[in-house]
């Protein structure tokens, strides 16, 4: 009696291993991706917005119409974006952002309503642009090399955008000053493109490399943080989740009040 015990027990666990599981893909629910920034620079101030798409589909952005999108500044000044020629695009002209001033964003798409708020903190004087060698998997590659002076203090963060012959980069450069509060520094852009064989993506003398540094709330470092984290596989998660954001009511995506600030160089 035992022995046949054993043997039923065998047999489905063979049926078992044999088993196949169907994973459906397609079928998490739709969030939508707001996208909003105010800058110190005219006409600094604009809003995208999306929906996360299954993953089966193209992956192109399809803007979301028909949206109300409020800017209010602490003066209580409101700023009614209109939506431009590209669907789910929407700004405004002649506006220009303050360092200092706390911005809220207000959108609302059908019945669902998002919140956020961002304040731009002072701007930290971007030094210098240069462009350094650096070993990448034993190769000599020429990598963008940042120059600033971090304040005394600490609660300063930076996030870096980088241009190469106009085509931008997509790694995430996100710093803060957790360790580096007062001191002057010089941080290389190690890029993914700096990574790859793609003759394309490498330095050559006369391209040009364009930084923005934008001067970021803590609130917006921890979303590029945490997107880069997630990006990158360096998060502490068994799965994937999606970055911390700071828009409530459900939306993905990232609220920022920042400062701009940009210089180029010409490899030689």
């Amino acid at each position: 009696m035992k022995q046949l015990l054993y043997i039923a027990i065998v047999l489905i666990g063979l049926s078992a291993c044999q088993k196949v599981i169907d994973i459906n893909l397609n079928n998490a629910a739709k969030k939508y991706v707001i996208e909003g920034g105010v800058t110190d620079q005219i006409n600094g101030i604009g809003v995208r917005i999306s929906q996360t798409m299954d993953f089966s589909e193209d992956n192109t952005f399809e803007g979301v119409s028909g949206a109300t999108v409020i800017i209010t500044s602490d003066n209580a000044t409101e700023y009614v974006l209109q939506e431009t020629a590209s669907p789910g695009v929407y700004a405004t002209t002649g506006f220009k952002g303050r360092i200092g001033q706390t911005y809220s964003m207000y959108v609302q798409i059908g019945a669902d309503t998002f919140r956020a708020v961002s304040t731009m903190p002072n701007e930290v004087y971007f030094d210098s642009l240069g462009l350094e060698n650096r070993v990448v998997f034993g190769e000599t590659r020429r990598v963008p090399t940042v120059y600033y002076s971090d304040p005394q203090g600490k609660g300063n963060a930076y996030h870096f955008v980088e241009w190469h012959n106009g085509v931008q980069e997509r790694t995430i450069f996100v710093r803060n000053d957790e360790n580096t509060d007062g001191r002057s520094l010089s941080i290389q852009l190690v890029s993914f493109s700096s990574d790859s064989d793609n003759d394309e993506k490498k330095i050559k003398t006369g391209d040009t490399i364009t930084i923005e540094m934008q001067c970021i709330d803590q609130t917006v470092y921890k979303y590029w943080y945490s997107l880069d984290a997630g990006a990158t596989g360096e998060g502490q998660s068994a799965t994937p989740a999606n970055p911390v954001t700071n828009i409530t009511g459900g939306a993905l995506g990232y609220f920022s009040a920042h400062s701009v600030q940009r210089r180029t160089i010409i490899a030689d």
